[in-house]
């Protein structure tokens, strides 16, 4: 397009004159009213701009653009001097003057009349300069925009020098340094879009924000900053947009600022960073991409940038989060069904096959990738091609096609605007006017310009469409599902309204970016296939949970967790039951659809018969967890069964407890169980390596203990465990007898450390359990394993009453048999010691005023902590253990309700205390139970829909009712609490 005669690029070291680098010039329409133009002028014209390329190239702009003509021809002694001068000096050159021009008042308060004429004289020769180079063949697109970019960089420093500047010289701005007044200045100014990319068009305008920081900026004392810079930043806009007779320099506008509706035009850099960080929007993330700091304080501007990071590239980017981008696409182009370009009338930058969809497909994948994938964070449209591809996201096709088409959309785009300096990316409708400006565009005629505009707009479409416009209509028996295109359907948001989705545009910004394959999981094609035919069976069950809404933005972040879902799509697509169930996880129990997702096969176990009649005897659950793990070939591919073992388990006992196939209760005894099992079969296998290479210990024993939940069988979801590990020998002779020979107390201890690795190492097939050893003897200092005799006299002789609280719920789950009985009866005779029922009443409850000052609770959904919660349920019980077991050995054992029970019965406690105490342990344990299950995150900041499930599986109401029932029972359990054991201060 208007390059070299012989179609070669010349040789271009950059100080050559732009007259000796001319290639061919645009073919002309009217050459005798060129050569007209031309003779006006040619006086004052050398013969070498009357001949040859440049004589070519002056005509061109006669002939097509009134514009450029009107800049040649009113200062020829300029335009002399830009064939003679090497154009990127010239560049140089009118920048640095740009630049500069906002400080011409030499100390003295600038004269805005006579800077902004400065300006409008830069900008003319620099436009100029800019056309020539660019129509002549001198400069590529990426050298073009780069210099219309750095002017306008230049333009805003001087404008924003000068308001400094006449802010000083009226004893309101105080500068650190007059010479340099944006240094230390406080004043951030960004440049977005185009201009923030280094992509600016040729009659392009600037996006601009303003922020502040106002505790730097040296201002007068008592000048607020707000209205100091608001007003500073409506004079940059008006000395560079107001049009005089010189012209003007650029159009500003500053609407990308946080709502621009309600601000002003300047606002600081907190109130800014607040406003993203809490409310800003998805288009303000993907404006954000191509923010720079172009004048200001330019180190804080950049800082203020590095600080926002989080903001604009979120790791685990929600697709659905980016629907404001997608709805920018809808705005521009919400035709379906018109797959044939018009070249006559078409807009190169909005239409189909346009400028926008080359940089929303870039724009979009730099938002769902570029979180995890900081290569991908560039701010210009064909270097990050270039990037997509090296990172694997996109061909090499993509790559180079799409890049080859944004050279030639912008080059027209550039020739549209320099025919009248206009804004404009509409090509003409005209027939006479298409084929002049053909010519511009450097075609010999209509023909070969529509040719090769209908040649890069169709693969832009082609590419574009993989991306985000996959899919075809689809209709179901619900009603109208259509997601195909990038419009929204009005039927389809009807039906998705009557579905019960409360965000019906959501979902189709949701689903469609599905069928676009920006989900990973889903960019195949098998996956994209199937999650055509699976969609209107799959909002239609996500339809029958609580929230639909939530449930669906669930499924995305599954997807967005994936790394592929075309097993998980098809084992939906055949099964109902699944799907309704997978539907119900999403919306009650995110974690267990994550598993899911994680793990698409752990529904199998769904479809089994056995699901619906479980056993939760941890016999029975050791032998499935051990048919899981079969027969592993080395310790790796132990590590990664037990944790795909665990995981299926896990899943099958909350799916059962979702389903209301098991209770709360009988769910912690599965859990515990399943713990049990891959502490025992991880015990096993590292003690058969490890004694492997270092021999047996004589008489060695080793056992492992519960503690907390895991002991008492009342683990959860998400439980760590509890765990205490205590070892014996022969003490006469106690070195192992292998190759690599040890001290049996280094032994056990390094075999712990085995044991705790193998439960807790993250594989790639993720995590097993967190591991907590600090109820050893000496807690968290020394050895991790306790030798047998010394757990013994400790428990007898030195052990503290919270020590024996915590071993009151205490049980050997793995190990060697015979010290298991010996453990089981050391706990035994430690809790059977006589004491003083009162003493430790009061020691309890001194114990919980010590929590409660330390820690205190997190609200009324912190089931453990509050007054009255499951942890004065477990103290009270404690205590009534430890006063009374050594007359009563029945208390041992047994779980908080029915210690209380047994308590009663004995005549410890009153029976209409123990009542009210074993109902309100088994509520809150229960709803304890649900929580870890089905809230994510903290659960105590449950939301209302989650609080609205917890009710529901407590058979009440709604979330109120279950509040108000917990409150109750809390009070009540509180009362006989401090009736039991006392006021804190008694005693």
């Amino acid at each position: 397009m208007g390059r070299r005669h012989d179609g070669q690029i010349a040789r271009d070291d950059g100080t050559a004159p732009l007259i000796a680098r001319l290639g061919q010039a645009p073919p002309l329409s009217n050459p005798e009213a060129a050569q007209a133009r031309l003779d006006e002028i040619a006086d004052a014209l050398p013969d070498t701009l009357r001949e040859g390329p440049a004589r070519d190239l002056l005509a061109a702009l006669a002939d097509h653009s009134t514009f450029l003509w009107s800049l040649a021809s009113r200062d020829p002694a300029r335009l002399v001097r830009l064939f003679e001068e090497a154009p990127e000096a010239t560049d140089a050159r009118i920048i640095a003057a740009q630049r500069a021009a906002g400080r011409a008042g030499e100390g003295a308060a600038p004269d805005l009349d006579a800077v902004g004429k400065t300006l409008r004289r830069n900008r003319a020769e620099h436009a100029l300069l800019v056309a020539l180079a660019d129509i002549g063949g001198l400069w590529p697109l990426e050298r073009v925009t780069a210099a219309l970019s750095d002017f306008a960089d230049a333009s805003v420093s001087a404008a924003v020098d000068a308001m400094l500047l006449q802010a000083a010289a009226a004893g309101r701005f105080l500068p650190k340094d007059a010479s340099e007044p944006q240094a230390g200045s406080g004043l951030v100014v960004l440049g977005l879009g185009k201009l923030g990319g280094r992509e600016l068009n040729y009659s392009s305008d600037i996006d601009v924000i303003v922020f502040f920081d106002p505790e730097a900026a040296p201002l007068k004392p008592g000048l607020e900053p707000t209205p100091f810079f608001t007003k500073l930043a409506q004079g940059v806009s008006k000395l560079l947009q107001e049009r005089t007779r010189d012209g003007y320099v650029h159009r500003v506008d500053y609407r990308l600022r946080p709502d621009p509706g309600s601000t002003p035009t300047a606002m600081s850099l907190a109130s800014a960073y607040v406003y993203y960080e809490t409310t800003g929007q998805n288009w303000e993330r993907a404006a954000f991409i191509k923010a720079r700091a172009i004048a200001g304080d330019i180190p804080a501007g950049e800082r203020f940038l590095a600080d926002l990071t989080p903001f604009v590239w979120r790791k685990y980017f929600d697709f659905a989060a980016i629907a404001d981008v997608h709805a920018m696409k809808r705005q521009i182009h919400a035709v379906r069904g018109h797959e044939a370009l018009a070249v006559a009338g078409h807009d190169i930058k909005l239409g189909r096959g346009g400028i926008r969809e080359i940089e929303f497909f870039v724009q979009t994948q730099q938002l769902v990738f570029g979180g995890r994938r900081p290569m991908l964070r560039g701010r210009s449209t064909v270097p990050m091609l270039a990037k997509l591809h090296e990172d694997g996201w996109i061909s090499a096709e993509a790559r180079d096609e799409l890049g080859a088409a944004y050279a030639f959309l912008r080059t027209v785009e550039h020739r549209l605007q320099m025919v009248r300096d206009e804004q404009t990316q509409r090509l003409p409708t005209d027939r006479t006017e298409l084929e002049n400006f053909a010519r511009f565009a450097g075609f010999a005629d209509l023909a070969g310009f529509e040719a090769a505009l209908l040649a890069h707009a169709r693969r832009v479409q082609a590419h574009y469409a993989l991306l985000f416009e996959a899919g075809p209509d689809l209709s179901s028996e619900v009603g109208d599902l259509v997601f195909s295109g990038a419009a929204d359907d009005p039927a389809t948001l009807a039906t998705l309204r009557s579905l019960g989705f409360r965000d019906p545009e959501r979902v189709t910004d949701t689903v469609r970016g599905w069928h676009f394959g920006r989900r990973a999981a889903v960019r195949s094609p098998r996956a994209r296939e199937v999650l055509t035919e699976l969609v209107p069976a799959l909002l239609k069950a996500l339809s029958g949970t609580p929230d639909p809404d939530a449930a669906l933005a669930n499924l995305d972040r599954a997807f967005g967790r994936m790394p592929a879902a075309v097993e998980l799509l098809t084992i939906l697509r055949e099964h109902e039951r699944l799907r309704l169930l997978f539907a119900d996880l999403l919306g009650s129990a995110p974690r267990l659809a994550g598993t899911v997702a994680f793990s698409p096969h752990v529904l199998d176990a769904v479809i089994d018969p056995d699901f619906g009649d479980p056993s939760v005897d941890a016999g029975a659950i050791a032998a499935h967890y051990s048919a899981l793990l079969g027969r592993p070939d080395s310790h790796e591919v132990f590590l990664d069964r037990s944790r795909d073992a665990a995981r299926q388990l896990r899943f099958l006992t909350g799916a059962r407890l979702l389903s209301g196939i098991l209770t709360p209760q009988a769910a912690g005894r599965a859990f515990s169980a399943i713990a049990d099992a891959a502490v025992a079969t991880a015990l096993d296998a590292v003690s058969k390596t490890f004694f492997a290479d270092h021999g047996p210990i004589p008489n060695g024993r080793i056992v492992v203990l519960g503690y907390g939940r895991l002991g008492s069988h009342q683990l959860t979801a998400e439980s760590d465990l509890d765990l205490v590990v205590l070892y014996d020998f022969d003490p006469e002779n106690r070195t192992s007898t292998g190759p690599k020979p040890l001290d049996a107390a280094v032994a056990y201890n390094r075999l712990t450390q085995r044991l705790v690795a193998a439960l807790t190492a993250p594989t790639r097939r993720g995590l097993l359990y967190e591991v907590d050893l600090r109820l050893r003897p000496g807690g968290g200092q020394g050895a991790v394993a306790a030798q047998f005799r010394s757990f013994r006299a400790y428990q007898r002789e030195e052990a503290e009453l919270w020590e024996h609280m915590a071993l009151t719920r205490a049980r050997v789950i793995a190990g060697d048999e015979s010290l298991a009985e010996e453990a089981k009866a050391t706990i035994r005779d430690a809790l059977m010691q006589p004491r003083d029922a009162d003493t430790v009443n009061r020691s309890v409850r001194s114990m919980r005023a010590t929590v409660e000052n330390e820690k205190g609770d997190h609200g009324p959904l912190d089931l453990k902590l509050s007054p009255g919660g499951l942890l004065d349920l477990d103290f009270l019980a404690q205590a009534l253990v430890l006063g009374h077991a050594h007359t009563h050995p029945d208390l041992i054992g047994l779980d908080a309700p029915e210690v209380f029970s047994r308590a009663a019965g004995c005549g410890i406690i009153a029976a209409d205390e123990a009542e009210p105490l074993a109902e309100a342990y088994r509520l809150l344990d229960d709803v304890h139970q649900w929580q870890r299950l089905m809230v994510e995150g903290d659960p105590t900041q449950a939301s209302d829909v989650a609080l609205a499930r917890l009710a529901r599986a407590a058979n009440l109401p709604d979330a109120k009712a279950l509040s108000a029932r917990l409150d109750e029972e809390r009070r009540t359990v509180r009362t006989i609490f401090d009736r039991r054991l006392g006021q804190p201060n008694d005693g």
